[in-house]
């Protein structure tokens, strides 16, 4: 069954380039929702892919459960969790 989840979760974003859960670097400085800052090459995880890849939601762990919405061109893959 978790072969058949995997597979559907990915369909349901053909376009994407990353993927939930997967850790990103930011390429620029980014606000996060509260207004904080985030400095160029922080590490972060994909929480969300807005519209098939043009954004992504990340979150970074300082300031502790920071938020950003970051561009496509503003990240960088950095590696996916193992299992």
């Amino acid at each position: 069954m978790s072969v058949e989840v995997v597979y559907q979760w990915s369909e349901d974003r053909p376009g994407a380039v990353l993927r939930e859960l997967d850790d990103v670097r930011v390429l620029a400085d980014v606000v996060t929702m509260d207004g904080d800052t985030v400095a160029a090459g922080t590490e972060g995880t994909v929480v969300a892919v807005w519209r098939g890849g043009e954004a992504y939601e990340v979150e970074f762990p300082e300031p502790m459960g920071a938020l950003a919405t970051v561009k496509a061109k503003d990240v960088i893959f950095a590696g996916r969790p193992v299992p």
